[in-house]
């Protein structure tokens, strides 16, 4: 297990919960605007978080944290990720996994069986323009068409998400995401933030205001729609 971080409490990475986050390294996207581009591009420079100091600390956390967000870079890349998942299990906490949905049948199995309670996958962009805006000129989109139709069956509670940058997203594109997920539960837009160390240098967000219509338009199609990070 690439085990690249731990934030001790996040009141915002599993929504109506205590939680604490892990981050897991390695992605197989290559997202320009990524705010955690270290965990993608710089795995092998950065060293491990031993598993014995995350389950000791979570040791001392039950009762004070309800659950726990497993974020990354890609956690579904992880081959013994179901093994850590139920060791958290064992210690009674409650799980959310972060995704980009590139990885339906490991998402599913692990959903059937009881390892994760929430999910929030990453919606990048309208289906023409997903290949350029996760950095994989050759993306089989596929994949990420079956993680949108399993979650919007509801198998577990789920949200999407879209980080907006200007660079990227324009209003044709919310059109195409909403109908896309038309019905789906939660959906968030959340603005880009430049944390420095970007894959891509140059990019931008949006002011507020068009954040507003972007969200005008999604909540014509999904039941709940927020913004996030303004």
């Amino acid at each position: 297990m690439r085990i690249q971080g731990l934030q001790k409490l996040t009141l915002l990475d599993y929504p109506g919960r205590t939680a604490c986050t892990i981050f897991l390294g390695g992605c197989n996207f290559r997202c320009p605007f990524c705010h955690n581009a270290a965990l993608v591009t710089g795995v092998d420079e950065q060293e491990d978080i031993p598993e014995e100091t995350i389950f000791s600390f979570l040791k001392k956390r039950r009762g004070i944290l309800d659950g726990v967000c497993i974020s990354g870079g890609e956690p579904l890349i992880q081959p013994r990720l179901d093994e850590f998942l139920k060791k958290v299990r064992d210690m009674g906490y409650l799980i959310k996994l972060d995704t980009n949905g590139s990885f339906p049948e490991r998402l599913e199995r692990f959903a059937e069986e009881g390892l994760i309670d929430q999910v929030a996958m990453d919606l990048k962009n309208s289906k023409e323009k997903y290949a350029m805006t996760v950095g994989v000129p050759s993306l089989d989109l596929r994949p990420i068409e079956e993680s949108v139709e399993f979650l919007m069956e509801g198998h577990v509670p789920y949200a999407f998400r879209t980080t907006v940058v200007r660079e990227f997203h324009q209003k044709s594109d919310f059109e195409q995401m909403g109908l896309w997920i038309r019905g789906a539960d939660k959906y968030y837009l959340q603005q880009f933030e430049n944390s420095g160390g970007l894959i891509q240098d140059g990019l931008h967000a949006y002011d507020p205001p068009v954040l507003e219509q972007a969200l005008e338009i999604m909540k014509r199609y999904v039941n709940d729609a927020e913004i996030r990070g303004i």
